[in-house]
């Protein structure tokens, strides 16, 4: 299962619910994802691939590898 490096954020399970005639019929589970990237960042100072997810990408946790 993909996981940010960072925050460790991955797939969590929610309920989505089945509406009928103004009543909640039924739930069943569904995934709910992350907006996960794989980008090249720079490890230990080796640039390596990493999987981020984008919260974690846009307040600069990581620094890119050019």
């Amino acid at each position: 299962m993909a996981k940010c490096i960072c925050c460790g954020k991955s797939t969590t399970w929610g309920n989505d619910l089945s509406i009928t005639r103004s009543h909640i019929s039924k739930r069943t589970s569904r995934p709910v994802k992350p907006n996960l990237r794989t980008i090249k960042a720079m490890i230990n100072g080796e640039p390596k691939k990493v999987t981020i997810c984008a919260k974690c990408l846009r307040s600069g946790k990581l620094q890119r590898a050019n």
